[in-house]
């Protein structure tokens, strides 16, 4: 959060002195550039503390549960379940009309936390597979993983917004130059901010580390005293086709599995472990069927 707040004063910074010449003494008397981006900042950070999980449910069209839907009313009761058995309080419950299949988990702490799921998870895993999934992403309240994670999430999108105001800023005139002349002094760094605030956005998503899904998962049969479920979940959810509709790369480390469908995803290499959010599920399913005393086997019953 503080490097964040810091990103934005540079910038404020950079464009009081090109534009407003505030540094100097024929300036503005006062860096005003500098004073609103780290008036956006502090508020874009405090927005991502108090109120991201909203913000997230949101961008992502989920929906307060429908009672009088069967397949809403048992996630209710699994949810339910989960929470009593991790020790957490009960969340909030919010279903996503998205074919594909997956979940995630949002909120600063367990007091404003809220699950979400997919209506085609809803749709695709029968109760115990359900449950596997709805206790992992209870296992992240319970760890404070969400808490990172929703921060990133909205910081990520702020950082976004930054580097497209920086390419426009690259073409503003100063002073007296002509509209719509390029900006020499200002271009090249511009032109670095550009490029690497996606690299930074993905290595913000990357605080939470592989580690931390794996640690999930094995919180997750902790609760359910039924690793198989989540490893059957993880089958059929590995075999559906299509991404997420609604998800970023801002939002995706928040869901139970990758949910923009990357390659990369299926790999442990290096690069995979600096670049993805998420393990292997072929790695996960592994390691749960170990759990249940079925190593060497990711067969379904």
């Amino acid at each position: 959060m503080g490097v964040f707040i810091i990103f934005f004063l540079i910038v404020g910074c950079s464009v009081d002195y090109l534009y407003l010449d505030s540094f100097t003494p024929a300036g503005l008397p006062l860096p005003i550039a500098t004073l609103l981006a780290l008036g956006l900042a502090t508020a874009t950070t405090l927005t991502a503390y108090y109120g991201g999980s909203g913000l997230i449910l949101g961008s992502l069209g989920a929906q307060k549960l429908d009672i009088q839907s069967a397949e809403q009313r048992e996630l209710r009761n699994i949810v339910t379940e989960m929470a009593l058995a991790s020790g957490a309080t009960m969340p909030q419950v919010y279903v996503m009309n998205d074919p594909a299949p997956n979940a995630l988990a949002t909120g600063t702490n367990e007091k404003n936390a809220a699950i979400c799921v997919t209506t085609g998870l809803l749709a695709l895993l029968d109760r115990e597979e359900t449950q596997g999934v709805v206790a992992h992403e209870m296992a992240h309240i319970r760890n404070e993983d969400t808490l990172l994670m929703t921060l990133v999430s909205v910081l990520v999108a702020g950082i976004a917004l930054l580097a497209d105001w920086g390419q426009r800023g690259a073409y503003r005139p100063r002073g007296n130059r002509r509209e719509g002349e390029k900006n020499p002094a200002l271009f090249i760094p511009l032109l670095i901010l550009v490029a690497v605030s996606p690299l930074l956005a993905q290595l913000l998503a990357m605080a939470v580390s592989r580690q931390r899904e794996y640690l999930a998962d094995a919180s997750a049969a902790e609760y359910t005293r039924n690793p198989r479920g989540l490893a059957r979940a993880l089958e059929k959810i590995r075999d559906a086709a299509g991404p997420v509709n609604k998800a970023t790369r801002g939002t995706a480390p928040l869901f139970f599995a990758d949910p923009l469908r990357r390659r990369l995803d299926d790999s442990e290499s290096r690069l995979a472990n600096l670049l993805t959010t998420h393990p292997p599920i072929g790695r996960r399913i592994e390691l749960l069927y170990q759990m249940a005393g079925m190593a060497g086997t990711s067969r379904r019953e």
